[in-house]
């Protein structure tokens, strides 16, 4: 679980191991992840693009950047959340993955929300 606050803008990650999309002995894990963002500030704000960086068990970095998510770009006013799930394959049974979404409010003020790491794993892959 990721859980951070960034200028009013809330972003809580949880993580799920797919198991029946996932083929082990072909080094294929897939993950879903689900994304609840909350507008807890007091400006509407926009998400503008996404920044994210995934680390595999070997320490191979990959970073994914483009417009929007799921092909949309919310409009958040205080107090609504908008909420998603996207997947991460991995070639390993463990990785993480952090990042942040660009923003900016209804004035033309852009900032970046920052995503706190969180572990994709299978389950008992740790002690």
């Amino acid at each position: 679980m990721s859980d951070t606050l960034t200028r009013g803008v809330r972003i809580r990650v949880a993580p799920e191991y797919l198991p029946d999309e996932s083929d082990p002995g072909a080094n294929s894990f897939l993950f879903a992840y689900h994304i609840t963002i909350s507008n807890e500030g007091t400006e509407t704000v926009k998400l503008i693009s996404r920044r994210w960086i995934i680390t595999d068990g070997r320490g191979h970095t990959e970073e994914v950047n483009g417009p929007g998510v799921v092909g949309q770009q919310p409009r958040l006013k205080p107090g609504e959340n908008f909420h998603y799930s996207s997947g991460c394959p991995l070639p390993t049974p463990i990785g993480t993955m952090h990042g942040s979404f660009a923003m900016m409010t209804d004035a033309g003020d852009r900032f970046e929300a920052r995503i706190a790491p969180f572990r994709l794993a299978q389950p008992g892959v740790l002690h």
